[in-house]
């Protein structure tokens, strides 16, 4: 099995499906048994849940592992272990029995401890009246640590590590408050936060959304010797255009939903669908851009058009107005590999559909 990183997207197809995705089953499995011994029920529906529906977060993000060279499987474990507290979490407060910030917050606190090398483990739940989760979250923070612990670069790459993760925190709390306080919130959060930026408060939130430069990270660190000028360099490839394309494919593919929903839907803010499909194709340029700055661009350009790809070939973009004109659009921009991509997919899903 060979370790060197995907140049093209058949060899990285094959790369997934052959090595990745086994291994992020196998993760997802162990994980699936911890949360069905969950004593609580409503944390134990909504670790089951998590699981079940958001289970294409650790598939995708997973793909970083191959960054990682020959130890592309503790990659694995940490990206699934962590997308894991990410979704899980994302539960916890989008479907929530709480509309507490300070529960939000320190639920969030798991997130910043699994980046630390020996934080200790804290009472997540201690502000919401769910709280015997039989140590299943933290057992995903320790498994979290343990991959710091491993990490050679780990003093070079923790700042940033800590950075993204305190955006991606705040966008979560933010987020889910009451619904008269949330866009008011994000604005001011946004004002704190940006000076003269490119980005609309609503892609800014995007962008923090996203856990792709995580992984970028801590992949590269397995893999290589990192250094301070490497670390900063992937962080400014990834935060803010990669990792808000990323969000706002995810975004623009649950309008509906989010609509039927009451849900907050970043996508929903442009002023009107032509404007909505300009600002994708300004992210999908200036990710292509960005990403130049990396050694093996190929690869980090071929997740990006495989983002387009991706998210288009969900069956959901028929039933959006434009849907069809639009993904047409950003298809054409994004070129062939996006559009190969854009076909597996849709392919997936017609077997999918079919084996159903």
């Amino acid at each position: 099995m060979s370790y060197s990183i995907p140049k093209t997207p058949l060899t990285l197809m094959a790369a997934v499906y052959r090595k990745i995705f086994p291994a992020v089953n196998a993760e997802l499995k162990f994980w699936e048994t911890r949360a069905r011994e969950i004593p609580d029920e409503e944390l134990r529906r909504q670790a089951l849940a998590s699981i079940d529906s958001k289970r294409f977060h650790c598939l995708g993000g997973a793909v970083y592992a191959l960054l990682a060279g020959y130890r592309w499987h503790e990659a694995i474990r940490f990206i699934v272990a962590y997308q894991t507290i990410s979704d899980y979490l994302d539960n916890l407060c989008d479907r929530s029995t709480s509309m507490d910030p300070d529960d939000f917050r320190l639920l969030h606190e798991a997130m910043a401890d699994a980046l630390t090398e020996k934080n200790p483990i804290k009472h997540y739940y201690a502000l919401r009246a769910e709280q015997r989760d039989g140590e299943y979250l933290a057992d995903l923070v320790r498994t979290c640590q343990k991959t710091m612990r491993h990490l050679d670069s780990y003093h070079v790459i923790h700042c940033h590590l800590l950075e993204l993760e305190q955006l991606y925190s705040d966008l979560q709390v933010h987020k889910h408050v009451r619904l008269e306080e949330r866009v008011p919130r994000l604005v001011n959060w946004y004002h704190d936060h940006t000076v003269d930026s490119p980005l609309y408060w609503y892609e800014f939130s995007a962008a923090a959304g996203s856990t792709l430069g995580i992984f970028c990270l801590v992949s590269y660190g397995l893999g290589r010797k990192m250094t301070v000028g490497f670390a900063e360099t992937i962080t400014e490839s990834y935060f803010p255009f990669m990792q808000g394309l990323h969000i706002l494919l995810d975004y623009y593919i649950d309008q509906d939903e989010d609509r039927r929903e009451g849900d907050l839907n970043f996508c929903h803010y442009y002023d009107n669908q032509n404007r909505m499909k300009k600002r994708l194709i300004y992210f999908i340029r200036q990710a292509d851009s960005h990403v130049q700055h990396l050694p093996d661009h190929t690869f980090h350009e071929m997740v990006h058009h495989g983002l387009v790809g991706l998210y288009l070939g969900d069956p959901k973009v028929k039933s959006l107005e434009n849907g069809l004109d639009i993904t047409s659009d950003l298809l054409r921009v994004s070129g062939y590999k996006a559009r190969f991509f854009h076909w597996n997919t849709k392919l997936y899903h017609r077997m999918t559909k079919a084996r159903a």
